[in-house]
């Protein structure tokens, strides 16, 4: 997949270093919504077994990593994937956090919308389906510019890292 000078393709294991220093400099922004991939990337070598992990799940089509790249000098912008599949409906939540340096630009909205125009037809789904909490109004304003619809909100319904009980709001964008 590619838009503008940006491609999204499968994180593989070649991708330890850089996948690594991403989440290192963005770990005090993840901390709290993306606790599991902070608690299991604690070093490189705990990073190389996440990897693993996730890559064997992705065989087994339980789950699917990519990351956005910039062409230009081949730096991680960010990272998507396919979560909480649903093969009898079929259905997957979409996960996302872009870079520090590359959020505010548009490259997270544009690399939404590039991602579910291709999830659609390769995987067959007939929706996705992302949830944030009511403070990250950048993730709203992507899911909202990128097709997807307000459903609802559940109450208290995750816990961050903090041990805080956050409610949940939901959208989904149909094919």
């Amino acid at each position: 997949m590619k838009f503008d000078h940006y491609i999204i393709r499968p994180l593989t294991t070649d991708d330890l270093a850089p996948y690594f220093d991403m989440v290192e400099r963005n770990r005090k922004r993840l901390e709290d919504f993306f606790t599991g991939t902070v608690s299991r990337t604690q070093s490189l070598e705990a990073t190389r077994e996440f990897l693993a992990d996730i890559i064997e799940r992705a065989k087994n089509r339980t789950y699917f990593p990519y990351l956005i790249i910039d062409e230009q000098d081949g730096r991680f912008a960010g990272f998507l994937d396919l979560k909480n599949i649903d093969w009898s409906i079929p259905k997957s939540e979409v996960g996302f956090y872009i870079d520090e340096d590359y959020a505010g630009k548009g490259v997270g909205t544009k690399a939404l919308r590039t991602f579910c125009t291709y999830c659609f037809p390769t995987f067959g789904f007939r929706k996705l389906f992302l949830r944030t909490h009511d403070s990250n109004t950048a993730a709203k304003r992507m899911a909202e510019n990128c097709g997807f619809e307000r459903e609802g909100v559940l109450r208290r319904d995750y816990k961050t890292t903090s041990g805080e009980l956050v409610d949940l709001i939901y959208y989904g964008r149909l094919d």
